[in-house]
């Protein structure tokens, strides 16, 4: 059986700690439950993380700056 395809993307402004804030939570939750929940609608969604996955990070500076960090498998 297919899983339903669950996409979310959020973007908001925070200070620099509240970013480093939500990185370490993610990160917390990778670790330590194996995978990430989110709620939309009342209903919960969770995306197990399997225990190897592709790691990518990105660092552009400039005029504008950007660092995007991406978990894959």
């Amino acid at each position: 059986m297919i899983d339903e395809l669950f996409e979310h993307e959020t973007k908001t402004t925070l200070t620099r700690e509240e970013a480093a804030q939500r990185l370490h939570a993610l990160a917390d939750a990778i670790a330590r439950h194996n995978e990430v929940s989110y709620v939309q609608n009342n209903k919960t969604v969770r995306i197990d993380v399997p225990a190897e996955v592709e790691f990518k990070v990105e660092f552009e500076s400039g005029e504008e700056g950007e660092i995007e960090v991406e978990i894959s498998w």
